[in-house]
């Protein structure tokens, strides 16, 4: 397996983080090439929960999570699956002197195999997850200052 990861801190206390994190309905805000959450079941964030969701044209097509662990207010992980990969995603928050660092990481499997698979994976694939761990982290900064904004207001 690969693993790409991300890391980035925000000025916000780890309960206000995690509860932006989970919800679902602000999903299409900031997770990279998310388009639409399909369904919610059994007691999101919690484990045993899974969501559907679906990117656009050019993004996974239809991705699939489901919750394998979550402990509150330190993280959570999630089998994930599309038509392309497999793998297991862990999002955790560690309380910071200023705030929250939130670290994204993807164990990810490609699930169609050549000989130049991990090649292709190296050069090209691997940088692409990396960078769209990095974008869904940009954005979702984004929305927790938002969220704050709109508390404070």
């Amino acid at each position: 397996m690969a693993t790409v990861r991300a890391t980035a801190e925000y000025p916000a206390p780890v309960h206000e983080a995690e509860a932006c994190w989970y919800d679902t309905k602000r999903w299409p805000v900031w997770v990279d090439q998310l388009d639409r959450v399909i369904s919610v079941d059994g007691g999101w964030p919690k484990a045993g929960a899974r969501v559907i969701w679906e990117s656009g044209p050019a993004g996974r097509g239809r991705v699939s999570e489901h919750v394998v662990a979550y402990e509150p207010l330190r993280g959570q992980t999630l089998e994930v699956e599309d038509d392309s990969i497999r793998g297991s995603q862990t999002v955790s928050f560690s309380p910071e002197e200023h705030g929250v660092a939130v670290e994204l990481a993807l164990d990810y499997e490609l699930k169609k195999h050549s000989p130049v698979t991990w090649l292709v994976d190296l050069l090209f694939i691997r940088r692409l997850m990396a960078g769209s761990l990095r974008s869904t982290l940009g954005r979702f900064g984004t929305a927790l200052e938002t969220s704050r904004g709109s508390e404070v207001g």
